[in-house]
């Protein structure tokens, strides 16, 4: 009997259960888990191999988890899930640096990453849109005050990740991105492609 995936995506979804525990979607009472397990599915729903699946199922783990090593991951999961989590993380330091120039130089390595790399990140990019989006049904542009770029720099992001994602690389995946991000940018009365405020 031939099965979809090994023990390999059992343990990465134990240890992103257990690391992310105590830890919530920001401004709410939504456990964090159920982002990684969304973008687990994207990837696999775009035809995401098994290492794929599994980096996307730790995608935030050596960012977000302090004393996690690409080491640890290297050695649990082998070099290609290391590789491709170390290159789905924007920084390994705590506290993290400042947000925008950390933000620019992850835009900056992101548009020569490798397509396994981008299949992930539009993944992940998706899934957090779509979450703003729904919130901003709700709450309006109050929901900008969740995350440390505010308004301006959230709409900023997302639009440049896109850009960086399309450079050399095209999925359905990308296409479901940008008709997101596209609708972001409309909730908060930004016409698409406006550069952002000062």
């Amino acid at each position: 009997m031939t099965h979809a995936y090994s023990s390999r995506l059992d343990e990465a979804t134990q240890l992103a259960l257990s690391s992310f525990r105590p830890v919530w979607r920001k401004g709410s009472r939504v456990p964090y888990i159920t982002h990684l397990f969304s973008v687990t599915a994207l990837v696999g729903e775009h035809g995401g191999d098994e290492d794929q699946m599994v980096a996307a199922m730790l995608h935030d783990w050596l960012e977000d988890i302090p004393g996690a090593t690409v080491g640890e991951l290297e050695g649990r999961f082998g070099p290609r899930v290391a590789g491709l989590v170390l290159a789905l993380s924007d920084t390994m330091e705590h506290p993290k640096p400042p947000w925008r120039p950390r933000k620019e130089a992850y835009i900056r390595k992101l548009r020569g990453e490798h397509p396994d790399v981008k299949l992930v990140s539009a993944a992940d990019k998706l899934h957090n849109v779509q979450t703003v989006i729904m919130d901003h049904r709700r709450m309006g542009d109050a929901i900008f005050d969740r995350f440390t770029g505010r308004r301006d720099g959230t709409l900023w992001y997302y639009r440049e990740v896109h850009d960086a994602l399309a450079e050399g690389w095209h999925s359905p995946l990308l296409d479901r991105l940008k008709e997101e991000v596209d609708a972001l940018h409309l909730r908060a009365e930004e016409p698409p492609g406006a550069p952002p405020a000062p």
